[in-house]
């Protein structure tokens, strides 16, 4: 007599499975050391892209405290974000040096060239448009960063031309 053997299906895990795990992980990493919720909010965004609300209460709950001391944190280190960024991150410096530079002209271009508000991603989810205080840069002002990669000495056109050629 032949018993046929049925494979077991594979496991798919649900994003929510993956996403705890990830957080899991590092919340490991980090047990027992003190003053770690910067390192693991960094970790955290930087694996899953932004910090959703189940993202802090599961976090929380790793460490043992209120959730709204972790939206604390996170509301307010201008490094943290709550919501998705487009595939790139284009942060324009409104610092003093690049204020009196024309960094308010500058700004004005790139929001009008991405068809996009200050703050937000552009419809096709391609760039998000960040004001910050300063990148420290002020000997290039006016400063923007698109990515990693540090942009002086810009005039709207010129702010233009470069998010075009990314």
């Amino acid at each position: 007599m032949s018993q046929s053997r049925k494979k077991p299906k594979k496991s798919i895990a649900t994003r929510e499975e993956t996403e705890v795990g990830l957080l899991g992980a590092i919340l490991t990493k980090y047990a027992g050391a003190a003053g770690a919720v910067i390192p693991i909010l960094q970790e955290s965004q930087e694996a899953l892209g932004c910090l959703r609300p189940q993202t802090i209460e599961t976090l929380a709950l790793g460490m043992g405290v209120p959730a709204s001391q972790i939206y604390g944190v996170v509301t307010f280190y201008s490094q943290f974000r709550l919501m998705p960024i487009g595939k790139h991150l284009c942060k324009v410096c409104h610092g003093t040096a690049c204020h009196v530079s024309g960094a308010t002209e500058v700004g004005e271009a790139i929001l009008d060239q991405l068809r996009v508000d200050e703050g937000g991603t552009t419809a096709d989810g391609r760039f998000t448009v960040q004001s910050v205080a300063c990148l420290g840069c002020c000997s290039l002002a006016p400063v923007m960063m698109i990515d990693e990669e540090t942009h002086g000495r810009l005039t709207p056109d010129r702010a233009r031309k470069l998010l075009r050629e990314v």
